[in-house]
């Protein structure tokens, strides 16, 4: 059993715990262990109840056979890299999201000394604020743009679209900003973009921070916070920046336009099923409980995933009601006694670990111990791949892909991609 972590004061001021660390941490005065690792069914609402795959909402039994061999190779030395991804029409190459903000190029595992993008000068770097987020537009190879997500020099969240100067070199002058989000602390910033199988643009924020959700952020429909937003970056209307896809749920009113699911604590990463287009999201957790949520493609469309009338499948304490649709249960959760920051990871569709193939894969930030289950279209099967590794991981930040569909991990200040 992973014994719980000690507990830490409240953000920001955690003077005592590494900066790396101070990134993710979920809650501040880590409870007691609770559940291992268990499997979620479906939420109250019945039409989740059929997208949704039913499980036992108790600890599972003994893991699955696992075949064949996983092993993590080391690629770079990334220091305080939190996110890796591939651009359209670069294959030898991966871009790193280095939260001091810079975003640098790794060619043929070199991490190459000039980056790509430097927006150091413009942001709020330290604790859970910096640069945390990158996505390149689907018709970047063609156009050239891409987006950034950040906390700027008042701590606010900030979506910034740039546009490409070179194949090694962003355009720093050609800024344009998207989205600017006030942000009441310093803490769950959630930060993470990602180009959905729609051709539109998700963003992942935070309920805001200060613990338990005191705005009560997540369920409401007022505030961007707590939420993954969908815009269309190709199109302009209403004085926006952007276009609200026509088939948002608050479109025509009841809520923010740019709202497409909501009731989420910190929705640290999630990811899109290369194959499927099925959503993954690891949403973390507050003293009790991490989680995995899961909605097969277009069905997360104004689903609620219950943050913070519930942490996970459990009655949060002190919370308010539940506003709107019943929520969305995870397909995954973990207690204190396995982790303490849930880092969300992709369902692996790569040809290079056969053992991987067709699982959802994601790990946690704080213990580094890494699991899989099978993706959709009916999540299960859960199982751990800690030790069939042969590397300990610690501070896992982020997953990501290759654009080969390889898998690749950073822990350990290090880039590492999956290999049989």
């Amino acid at each position: 059993m992973i014994v719980a972590a000690p507990a830490v004061p409240p953000r920001p001021g955690c003077a005592t715990v590494p900066r790396v660390i101070r990134l993710r941490l979920a809650g501040c005065g880590i409870a007691a262990a609770i559940a291992a690792v268990a499997l979620a069914g479906c939420g109250a609402d019945p039409a989740a109840a059929r997208d949704d795959p039913k499980t036992a909402a108790t600890a599972p039994g003994p893991a699955p056979a696992a075949p064949g061999r996983v092993r993590l190779a080391r690629v770079a030395s990334v220091g305080d890299g939190l996110f890796v991804t591939a651009a359209p029409g670069q294959a030898n190459r991966l871009f790193v999201v280095q939260q001091s903000g810079r975003i640098r190029i790794i060619q043929r595992g070199r991490l190459l000394p000039r980056p790509f993008l430097d927006v150091s000068g413009r942001i709020t770097s330290g604790g859970e604020r910096g640069l945390l987020g990158l996505a390149f537009h689907p018709g970047y190879a063609r156009n050239g743009r891409l987006f950034v997500n950040y906390t700027d020099g008042s701590g606010d969240t900030r979506v910034v679209e740039y546009r490409r100067a070179s194949a090694s070199r962003a355009n720093p002058r050609s800024a344009r900003v998207l989205l600017t989000i006030a942000q009441p602390f310093a803490n769950h910033n959630g930060g993470h973009l990602a180009f959905g199988p729609d051709g539109y643009l998700y963003v992942g924020t935070g309920d805001g921070g200060g613990g338990g959700d005191p705005l009560n952020s997540g369920q409401r429909l007022d505030t961007l916070l707590g939420k993954l937003l969908r815009i269309d970056v190709d199109r302009r209307t209403g004085g926006r920046p952007y276009a609200i896809p026509a088939d948002n749920p608050y479109r025509a009113g009841g809520g923010r336009p740019e709202i497409y699911s909501y009731g989420l604590r910190n929705p640290w990463r999630f990811s899109f099923d290369r194959a499927r287009g099925d959503l993954w999201i690891g949403d973390v957790g507050q003293n009790a409980v991490e989680e995995v949520n899961f909605r097969r493609r277009g069905a997360a469309r104004g689903v609620n995933f219950g943050w913070n009338a519930y942490e996970g499948r459990r009655s949060f304490a002190g919370a308010g009601a539940v506003r709107g649709r019943a929520p969305v249960f995870p397909v995954a959760q973990y207690g204190r006694d396995r982790g303490c920051s849930v880092t969300g990871g992709y369902a692996y569709r790569g040809a290079r670990v056969p053992a991987l193939r067709g699982r959802y894969v994601f790990a946690d930030f704080c213990s580094g111990r890494v699991w899989s289950m099978r993706a959709g279209p009916r999540p299960g099967g859960l199982r751990e791949e800690t030790g069939r590794l042969n590397v300990r991981l610690s501070n896992v930040t982020s997953f990501g892909e290759g654009r080969n569909g390889d898998l690749y991990v950073i822990g350990n200040g290090n880039l590492y991609r999956f290999v049989r």
